[in-house]
């Protein structure tokens, strides 16, 4: 029996099982590879490589893809990742925890299935009804802990996203607000060889799967967004060949470097967030905009009964419109270069 069978039993790949078994517990099972290593499966949609025995790591990787069930093109790319390794042609040097977060939501072609599983990290999905998604977001938690534990490496965590909204920038990152902490050039560089132009820095904590892996972890991880929500078998993963390169040569231990070639991504900061104020509220940013629109400055984007929101002296883009948010929540925000 080969290691493929052997973790996935008569569905042939990761992807085929995930879909296959989704909401059902697996097993623990783990098995040998060509370079030596051991790959485990640890449940439904999560595994575990360990590089061979006398391999010096100096960081460990979390990969994840699926948090939201519908954005198929990371999913197909991870898959993928892990079909070479079984088959000798991915030789990684560093441990990965491997992740496809919300296997039903896969199953059927959602966002999610009760709650965006993207906003139930940082313990936030205790604050919720008991169900599939906050039982997940709470295995995950104790599942990237003890990969912590057990690897005690510097850790990165790029959590793979594609948008239903079309974007004037295709690829773009999200780093989470974590207080005094700066994007190193190393990550600049591996974006830079990702072919991702534009780095966002969140202006303050989210409970996202980035959030808690940087906030808890310590983790340099990012958010990518890697272009437009698409059903299975309908992506063009050569969008994503740039970045299927930078991640093996980060796992194959090749080290990212600057370089005259490749531009450096552009930084933006938050500079206002939109929310729904209530019932006088109104947001005058077309439904169909797309993320990094610009507008001039003076442009009335919102206003209410008490308030009129206009871009200030500088330009700024809007990114995330979404005006059907209950009251409270955010409905854009408008960022500019930093």
């Amino acid at each position: 029996m080969g290691p493929a069978q052997a973790l996935f039993d008569r569905h042939g790949d990761w992807l085929s099982h995930t879909l296959a078994v989704s909401e059902q517990a697996c097993p623990p099972t783990t098995v040998s590879l060509p370079d030596g290593g051991r790959l485990q499966r640890l449940d439904t949609g999560l595994l575990h490589y360990r590089p061979p025995e006398g391999a010096s790591p100096e960081s460990a990787l979390i990969l994840s893809a699926g948090i939201h069930g519908n954005e198929t093109a990371p999913i197909e790319l991870l898959n993928a990742l892990v079909n070479d390794l079984l088959q000798g042609r991915l030789r990684p040097g560093i441990p990965l925890l491997l992740i496809l977060g919300n296997p039903p939501a896969m199953v059927a072609g959602e966002r999610f299935l009760e709650h965006n599983l993207n906003r139930l990290f940082c313990g936030a999905w205790q604050d919720y009804p008991e169900g599939y998604e906050t039982r997940r977001a709470g295995q995950l938690e104790a599942i990237c802990r003890e990969f912590v534990n057990e690897t005690g490496l510097a850790l990165k965590h790029y959590d793979l996203h594609t948008a239903i909204r079309p974007s004037k920038r295709e690829k773009f990152a999200l780093y989470p607000f974590v207080d005094g902490r700066q994007v190193p050039d190393q990550e600049l560089a591996f974006l830079a060889q990702a072919a991702i132009g534009t780095v966002l820095l969140q202006h303050k904590r989210a409970t996202t799967f980035s959030g808690f892996s940087s906030e808890r972890l310590g983790a340099e991880s990012f958010t990518l967004e890697l272009g437009k929500v698409r059903p299975f078998g309908h992506n063009d993963l050569t969008r994503l060949g740039q970045l299927r390169r930078a991640l093996v040569d980060l796992m194959e231990e090749r080290p990212s470097v600057e370089s005259p070639e490749l531009q450096r991504p552009e930084i933006f900061q938050v500079v206002h967030e939109v929310i729904n104020t209530g019932e006088s509220f109104r947001f005058h940013v077309a439904d169909d905009v797309a993320n990094f629109t610009e507008y001039a400055p003076g442009t009335l984007i919102w206003e209410d009964a008490d308030t009129k929101y206009r871009v200030g002296d500088q330009p700024e883009a809007v990114i995330f419109p979404n005006p059907k948010v209950p009251v409270g929540h955010r409905v854009a925000l408008m960022v500019k270069p930093s």
